[in-house]
């Protein structure tokens, strides 16, 4: 790290590198989105809902595929590394941009600690004699050090780390019709009966439906970081749109594909749930399917962490550049790297991280808890951001590089969904609270960051 950072005013024109491949935007957007949350926790919403979890998966995927495409459309014309916070502060003013790029940063800091003891106490259950301590901790070091070498190799990792989950997903889609055609020896094929068996394909009726749509949802959250890493893209402009493009439909592929899977071979009222992929691979009779699963689920984890490392501290260099926080965190190095912003980012992650391991399961899932909806409202904020900039472009007559189809219904429809995703957290008791604490933090957030704005403007006025 050098030692002399520069002063503020050279630390406002610092600029980070265009350095990401087309091929590794493109992987990032797909990896962020296949992450424990498929894995892992799909066999919850098929639990809630039965066979119609499908819906609730179409449903979201629907939304977060005019998010993708409302946010491509707004970084092509103007990729930055404050991506969403940039444009929520040219539609809705700076207080709006502000709040939405704190949010979204605390949000990433917290599930960068989750990750890390998630990963930890998974790879401690293949080989008990790990200590999750030491080993979340060395991931947290690991990372780090990984986002402080530069964005080349960010990238390179988040690529390879894609891979594998995608190489992974597409074994099982395969092993999956496999033994669903009885192509498999010493497998019995259920054949399609589990889509309609036990209660039929929408045992618990909308209410399941709607209750498994909460869970969904939030298996998608991360894909808007393809608009912050747009910035140090080669080509924003065209590889931005054709991120989009391909994400887009090779997301809703991956999730219905292996969702179908799991929905034809394990009963949705099977205990065998708690760990979907595991399931489907045992009723093929593959032999290590719950090690090889729980592996695959840790390098999602270790994927997801890197990533988030990586958001987070652009979103605050990008704060920084805007004032909006110290600006010492608006430096690079002679790398291009935004290492105060790194080391920012990652260091509540490891005080969370020491604080969980001290008091297990007692620090996390409330600061969980409080971020869940976050990225929620970030998706809302950036809705409304491309409805009002869309419109100002369309009547300067502006060329956009990038243009979203069907302007403005698709924009309308999402935030539709989202209001009634909304609605639904608030009526659910065990959802509500999470709801509600978004809704202070983001209070917060905008107020402090309205009188931070005023008192920097006082001098000035004098």
């Amino acid at each position: 790290m050098p030692a002399n950072p520069p002063s503020n005013a050279a630390a406002s024109t610092t600029r980070l590198e265009h350095a990401l491949k087309p091929r590794q935007l493109i992987m990032m957007g797909l990896g962020s989105a296949i992450g424990a949350g498929l894995f892992l926790g799909s066999g919850v919403g098929v639990q809630l809902a039965g066979p119609a979890v499908l819906l609730s998966y179409l449903v979201a995927g629907a939304l977060v595929i005019i998010v993708m495409n409302a946010l491509g459309e707004m970084a092509a014309a103007k990729p930055t590394s404050g991506a969403f916070s940039v444009y929520a502060g040219d539609a809705l003013g700076p207080t709006a941009g502000a709040t939405v790029g704190w949010l979204w940063w605390v949000q990433l800091v917290i599930v960068i600690a989750a990750e890390a003891v998630g990963a930890a106490g998974l790879l401690a259950t293949v080989w008990p004699g790990l200590s999750v301590p030491m080993a979340a901790l060395a991931f947290m070091l690991f990372f780090t050090a990984i986002n402080l070498l530069g964005v080349k190799n960010f990238g390179e990792f988040e690529f390879w780390f894609a891979i594998l989950k995608v190489v992974a997903i597409l074994g099982f889609i395969a092993i999956g019709v496999a033994l669903l055609m009885g192509w498999l020896p010493h497998a019995v094929s259920p054949g399609l009966s589990n889509f309609t068996a036990h209660g039929g394909f929408a045992p618990t009726g909308l209410a399941g439906i709607g209750a498994a749509l909460l869970v969904v949802v939030f298996a998608f959250g991360g894909t808007e970081i393809v608009a912050v890493a747009a910035a140090e893209t080669e080509d924003p402009e065209r590889s931005i749109a054709r991120a989009i493009r391909t994400v887009a439909w090779r997301i809703l592929v991956f999730y219905i594909g292996s969702l179908s899977v799991i929905i034809a071979v394990v009963p949705w009222t099977s205990a065998a749930l708690k760990s979907p992929f595991a399931a489907v691979l045992e009723a093929a009779n593959i032999p290590g399917a719950a090690a090889a699963i729980t592996l695959i689920a840790v390098i999602a984890l270790l994927s997801a962490l890197n990533a988030n490392l990586y958001g987070a501290s652009r979103m605050m260099f990008s704060l920084a550049q805007r004032r909006e926080a110290p600006a010492l965190l608006g430096w690079a190095d002679r790398r291009h790297v935004p290492v105060f912003a790194v080391l920012a980012s990652v260091l509540f992650g490891f005080v969370a991280t020491v604080l969980e391991l001290l008091f297990p399961d007692k620090v996390l899932p409330v600061l969980l808890n409080i971020v869940g909806s976050t990225c929620l409202l970030v998706w809302t904020l950036s809705l409304l951001s491309q409805l009002v900039l869309r419109r100002r472009a369309d009547a300067a007559g502006v060329a956009l590089p990038f243009r979203m189809a069907a302007f403005p219904w698709l924009t309308i429809i999402a935030l539709v969904i989202l209001a009634m995703i909304f609605a639904l957290l608030l009526s659910e008791a065990d959802t509500r609270l999470q709801f509600l604490s978004m809704v202070g933090l983001t209070l917060v957030i905008a107020s402090g960051s309205a009188v931070a704005r005023r008192m920097r403007a006082a001098p000035a006025l004098k």
